[in-house]
């Protein structure tokens, strides 16, 4: 009997064992993620973004996924409490639209002005009696005389037309005067003949224009040919202010450009005029386009060899965007504006910058009229921004970027 019940309670013994050797409690599954991971961040450095998970290179930690469902996050935008920013200074502009007006400020130099020129010639082989006191350089009025010139042959055209004159034949009379004329004698010289009836075989050369006497090539007893130079003279009524203008604003220059020039040798006097001609040629040393500006010289301070500075307005002709000046982030790579948007929400863009002038930059891409940028507080938002990874998104990544296949 007491063996049944020892074997008994072997048995049971041995099937309770067995039972608790097969039960344990049932432990939770991870959970299986069938979202694609965009990529892989560590929360402490988000700007720095990897294509494989694994352990973070800046702490002793793994990398953090993120999904597309949680994207938003990665939206580059900082949230500031309207009430706050006044506080920390923002001020907003808007993005408009309008006619750009850019003004260059260059240097230039005063020239004569090649179109008013006048060259003195001998009308008729002779010898150069007197030399008037001139010389290169000097500026003279018109009709100031530079030489007396004997020319033989005309005494003795005047002699017969003297004893034509005497016979009253009015045809002959007619006849010996154009042969006068056709002998170079000037229509003065033949009209003192006529009125004093004697010979007059002197020509006394005189300047044509007001202005400097450039060259003058004559001298006392010298024998000097038919259309020998004797003499040139520049005009100043008009001079020429010769401007160099960068290649990059050289596209928008065009003829009748009004200009503005200040000289050094007359303080406090502005002088107006006017983009005659831009020149063919660039200059090559200095990567410029040649400007020829057309200026007034009524009173003859204006001379040749004066130095300027030039104020010349330039209109783009067609409206464009633009925003201040002050509201560009340069970084050096790229150009950046926070574009404020409704909530207290700002985001970093990324532009496409013109041409600047008077507080105001041309914005070829990345915005649109009617936005709003920050104007002042910017860099405030945008080391916030970089602080949480936030990026442009015309710009793809953030100023380190993702590296493609980094390893941890």
């Amino acid at each position: 009997m007491n063996n049944r019940i020892a074997a008994a309670l072997l048995l049971l013994g041995l099937g309770a064992g067995y039972g608790v050797a097969q039960w344990h409690p049932t432990a939770p599954m991870p959970a299986q993620n069938d979202k694609q991971a965009l990529y892989w961040y560590d929360p402490m450095y988000p700007q720095q973004k990897f294509d494989k998970p694994g352990k973070s290179p800046f702490m002793d930690m793994q990398l953090v996924p993120r999904y597309a469902d949680n994207a938003a996050a990665d939206t580059p935008t900082v949230q500031i409490d309207p009430r706050q920013t006044q506080n920390i200074g923002v001020r907003l502009a808007t993005v408009s639209r309008g006619v750009m007006t850019s003004t260059l400020e260059l240097s230039g130099i005063l020239a004569f002005n090649d179109r008013d020129v006048a060259v003195v010639q001998a009308r008729a082989a002779g010898f150069v009696e007197r030399v008037y006191a001139r010389a290169p350089g000097d500026v003279l009025k018109a009709g100031a005389p530079l030489a007396d010139i004997l020319v033989p042959e005309w005494a003795a055209a005047q002699e017969e037309f003297l004893a034509l004159r005497r016979s009253g034949d009015s045809g002959l009379l007619s006849a010996a005067r154009q042969r006068l004329r056709l002998s170079g004698m000037p229509a003065g010289l033949v009209a003192q003949m006529e009125r004093s009836d004697r010979v007059q075989s002197v020509l006394t050369v005189t300047t044509p224009l007001s202005g400097a006497l450039q060259t003058l090539d004559v001298r006392e007893g010298m024998t000097v040919a038919t259309g020998q130079t004797l003499a040139r003279v520049n005009g100043l009524d008009r001079v020429w202010l010769q401007v160099a203008v960068p290649q990059a604003q050289g596209a928008t220059l065009a003829v009748g450009q009004a200009v503005t020039a200040h000289f050094v040798g007359l303080p406090g006097n502005a002088v107006n005029g006017v983009v005659s001609a831009i020149l063919p040629a660039n200059a090559l040393d200095s990567r410029t386009v040649q400007v020829r500006v057309e200026l007034p010289n009524p009173d003859g301070h204006l001379r040749p060899g004066m130095t300027a500075q030039v104020r010349l307005a330039q209109t783009s002709g067609q409206a464009v965007l633009q925003v201040p000046s002050e509201a560009l982030i340069r970084t050096g790579k790229r150009v950046l504006v926070m574009l404020a948007e409704a909530g207290g929400h700002y985001r970093p863009v990324e532009v496409e910058a013109g041409a600047e002038n008077q507080d105001y930059t041309v914005i070829r891409s990345g915005l649109q009229e009617g936005q709003q940028v920050v104007a002042s507080g910017q860099f405030l938002l945008d080391s916030e921004a970089s602080l949480r990874g936030l990026v442009s998104p015309s710009s793809g990544t953030s100023e380190m970027g993702m590296q493609p296949g980094a390893q941890p």
